[in-house]
């Protein structure tokens, strides 16, 4: 007979351990032909173990918790105190591992990854590592920002799209515990089509495509700090845009500074929340405050 179940909120319990949790999959894994299913499921663990050896995180490969395969990818917990260096260099490593994996003759892998972290069941039991952060790991993953930036750049040059969870970030990048620099991220409002999911997240894209660039997915950095487009004025008040351009899939993309709330209603998916950043500009869901008398937008 199963246990019963306990009832929320009717007594206290000691919270689950924090679990890091990596999950990653594959673009376009159902595209393939039937018989390249099982091969390419079979790589892509390898592939991630061989950049965890050479990012030195023998101790993760050697203590994945409650590890699964789901067919075009897997998911694992870790132990959190290796969260930084599953950020840099891991997923720097896992980039380059799928680039040169890419110039042989098999079917291309490209994977989108997401970082999570957060309490979860680990006792040695057939039920560990479920619990909402394992499920916002997988909707993380399969959010639209991360899709449409690895459906958007390059195949011969962006590998992998990486998105870390808010709290992640916050704990772990902005921390300063992560070798990699807090301006390399993007913050992206996570959503994902049909489902209750939106959390404030941000990209990591180890190899980014200069067609990102042009789109104005990414704002292109000099030393010292984002670069303005060169035909901008001095002062920022009362400033003119011309010629930016950007392609979007979903969602709706703002040139300029926004501020208040945008919506954007296309078909039956409809969003409604604050300024989002986005590359060039604000992409944001709400409503848009209209421009001040003599601004040109």
């Amino acid at each position: 007979m199963s246990e019963q179940l306990i009832t929320p909120w009717a007594e206290s319990r000691p919270l689950p351990p924090y679990k890091g949790v990596l999950a990653v999959d594959a673009k376009d894994f159902t595209g393939l032909p039937a018989v390249l299913h099982a091969p390419v499921s079979q790589m892509i663990p390898e592939l991630v173990d061989q950049a965890m050896a050479r990012a030195g995180l023998t101790s993760v490969l050697q203590d994945k918790r409650f590890p699964a395969n789901t067919g075009d990818g897997i998911v694992f917990g870790f132990d959190p105190a290796h969260l930084p260096f599953v950020i840099w260099p891991f997923l720097k490593e896992l980039d380059e591992v799928l680039a040169q994996y890419n110039l042989s003759v098999g079917p291309r892998i490209r994977l989108r990854a997401s970082v999570h972290v957060g309490p979860l069941p680990d006792e040695g039991r057939p039920d560990d590592g479920n619990g909402t952060p394992r499920n916002d790991t997988h909707r993380l993953l399969d959010s639209r920002p991360v899709k449409a930036v690895l459906a958007s750049s390059s195949e011969q040059t962006t590998h992998l799209a990486a998105i870390l969870s808010d709290r992640v970030y916050e704990d772990v990048v902005l921390g300063g515990y992560a070798g990699l620099h807090p301006d390399r991220c993007i913050e992206v409002p996570a959503t994902v089509e049909g489902k209750p999911f939106a959390q404030r997240a941000w990209l990591f894209i180890p190899s980014p495509s200069g067609n990102l660039f042009r789109a104005g997915v990414l704002a292109a950095e000099a030393p010292g700090g984002p670069a303005e487009p060169a035909d901008a004025p001095a002062q920022r008040s009362g400033r003119s845009y011309r010629g930016n351009t950007q392609n979007v899939r979903e969602g709706t993309a703002v040139m300029g500074d926004v501020s208040g709330n945008v919506s954007h209603t296309s078909g039956d998916t409809r969003y409604t929340a604050t300024n989002q950043h986005w590359g060039s500009g604000d992409n944001v869901s709400g409503t848009k405050n209209t421009a001040a008398p003599g601004e040109q937008r």
